[in-house]
């Protein structure tokens, strides 16, 4: 098993704020998890799934469980979710996943953020055929088996295994499925006993395009920007 491919990381705003952004970027993963199934993980995959990746940004459980009281109130916002579609500088596909209550402000959002930095909003259709989405789980690798649990894993759905790195350094395995198969591989990993770091879907590039350091750092403003939208859950792109 060797590394698995990877796009280039690009959150690149103080830590503090990138913080702030994933509790509230949780947070509404939360509300929407809960108002499609539930306030009791045990019974909400969706749920439990969120939980998880709260506790891998090392979200306080308090905020969690506000958060869920929160959601199952009468007040709670209907975020509706919505995938952009748009160039970097350069031909860079990008989607921007967002969650929002008010479309019309985040579409206005996120226009202008390309505008400003060489990029454009494309129509649906435009960029999504480049990304595959996938089920994405990340694992320590301390007490696993990797050859054992790929064996394993391809009886449930997985498509590819592999190691790669987290954000300061340290040795992650990466698996991934088809979307459609997530919930098998979910089921999978918990009968193993094995819980990830996180388990989350993720566009993945078909294929990544190389650029100059002088390029990228043009695409990465542009991405960076995107990224402290308040609306924005998540962006992916094709910078290699």
């Amino acid at each position: 098993m060797g590394r698995i491919f990877e796009v280039r990381k690009h959150t690149m705003f103080a830590r503090w704020n990138r913080m702030a952004k994933q509790f509230a970027r949780i947070g509404k993963d939360i509300t929407i998890a809960v108002k499609g199934g539930g306030t009791d993980p045990a019974s909400n995959p969706t749920l439990r799934r969120v939980i998880q990746n709260a506790r891998s940004i090392n979200m306080p459980m308090d905020k969690v469980e506000s958060a869920i009281k929160r959601a199952s109130g009468r007040d709670a916002a209907d975020y509706t979710e919505i995938i952009y579609e748009g160039y970097a500088p350069h031909g860079i596909a990008v989607l921007v996943e967002a969650a929002t209550d008010n479309p019309t402000r985040t579409v206005a959002g996120v226009r202008n953020v390309f505008s400003k930095h060489g990029g454009n909003l494309a129509a649906s259709g435009s960029v999504s055929f480049q990304f595959k989405k996938m089920g994405v789980f990340r694992l320590k690798p301390e007490g696993i088996n990797q050859d054992d649990l790929e064996l394993y894993l391809m009886d449930h759905g997985l498509d590819e295994m592999g190691e790669s790195t987290g954000e300061t350094g340290e040795t992650q395995i990466v698996v991934r499925c088809a979307f459609e198969e997530f919930g098998h591989v979910q089921k999978a990993l918990e009968e193993r006993g094995i819980t990830p770091i996180s388990a989350e879907h993720e566009y993945i590039p078909q294929v990544a395009t190389e650029l100059t350091e002088e390029q990228a750092a043009e695409v990465m403003a542009l991405l960076d920007k995107m990224e402290q939208d308040d609306d924005v859950q998540k962006v992916y792109h094709t910078l290699a």
